[in-house]
């Protein structure tokens, strides 16, 4: 019997350093772990999403839930409001002032640490690149294959909101450069942040 306990501990301990813990301490990490970019290395439009896309999460918008429709904002409390939200890892500041991307004093690390900022950062986070049907952002508010608890809020991938997203997602900046692109602005027409209309094809 002890003999079988031994052999058992063995046989265990090496499944353990074989799943990537260390001989010393089978619930270790291994040494290196390989985290590469996105295949893409592209990134999304800050200017776009300030503008056309971050207002989607402060309106108040129609839910269907359990046969019962009501009305909500996706930055709401108990649903992705920073502070008081249950809804997952996507977070929203309803508070967070837009920054007007032209102002030369408005540099990236000025940007960056912005609270409106970081609800760009929440966003993207829920962004597959090249696959907007796949990207949480857009398939949960559609219930397009996953569950959402805040319910149905888009009733088709034809809803006006939707297809800001869709834009968004689909429309990252060039190849090779950031996310405060000024290549970006064609996603506005006229093709200025400032006055100009959310694209949405």
């Amino acid at each position: 019997m002890t003999l079988h306990r031994n052999l058992l501990s063995t046989v265990l301990l090496g499944t353990l350093v074989a799943c990537g813990g260390s001989s010393s301490n089978p619930f270790d990490n291994p040494p290196t772990i390989s985290n590469p970019e996105g295949a893409t290395g592209q990134h999304l439009s800050f200017a776009y999403f300030q503008k056309c896309v971050n207002p989607i999460f402060l309106a108040q918008l129609q839910i269907q839930l359990n046969g019962v429709t009501s009305t909500n904002t996706c930055a709401g409390s108990g649903c992705h409001d920073t502070v008081t939200g249950t809804g997952g890892a996507f977070r929203v500041v309803p508070a967070a002032a837009q920054l007007d991307v032209t102002l030369p004093a408005n540099t990236p690390d000025v940007i960056r640490a912005s609270d409106i900022y970081k609800n760009f950062y929440s966003a993207q986070g829920e962004v597959i690149l090249g696959s907007v049907a796949q990207s949480r952002l857009l398939a949960k508010p559609l219930l397009l294959g996953v569950l959402h608890g805040g319910g149905l809020i888009f009733p088709s991938q034809t809803d006006p909101n939707a297809k800001i997203i869709q834009y968004w997602i689909s429309h990252p900046a060039p190849l090779g450069q950031d996310e405060f692109s000024t290549a970006s602005y064609t996603m506005f027409t006229p093709p200025d942040p400032k006055v100009g209309t959310c694209n949405t094809q």
